[in-house]
């Protein structure tokens, strides 16, 4: 029975040891989130929550102002790409207009030319109309004075 005994107090020795190791390890565990607790407590107590509204206050309303001044950066550079399309828009009209004005120019050029062309062939129609019946009249008047 000595050897039993021996057994048996060997066991809960290594209990007794296993228990002691779990405890000690189980201590440093627990620890770790009461020190964290304890130091955020520390910087916690040097703000107030009136400084930490002011910080967060200003932080955003620096943010903000980043924000809009982002957006003033990029209306004006949309106005001046506007302005671009505009201006090569209004020089492509203009283009245009020339381009119309030209062919009207041309259409006009060209009536002229017709009408002149026009009234010179009725002219030279009425002269040749003319001499064919003065032609033909002296022909008549020959004609009677040799009948005669």
């Amino acid at each position: 029975m000595g050897k039993l005994k021996n057994y048996q107090e060997q066991i809960q020795e290594v209990v007794e040891k296993g228990i002691n190791a779990a405890e000690e390890q189980q201590k440093r565990l627990a620890e770790k989130p009461f020190e964290y607790a304890e130091k955020l407590e520390a910087d916690v107590r040097e703000y107030s929550v009136k400084s930490l509204r002011q910080r967060y206050d200003g932080y955003s309303e620096s943010l903000f102002e980043q924000l809009r001044g982002l957006n003033s950066r990029f209306g004006s550079f949309a106005a001046d790409l506007v302005a671009k399309l505009e201006k090569e828009a209004a020089e492509g009209a203009d283009a245009v207009s020339e381009a119309g004005e030209k062919v009207s120019e041309t259409a006009q050029t060209a009536k002229k030319q017709t009408t002149s062309s026009s009234s010179t062939a009725k002219k030279s129609t009425a002269k040749s109309s003319s001499a064919k019946t003065s032609t033909a009249k002296k022909s008549t008047a020959k004609k009677s004075t040799a009948s005669a």
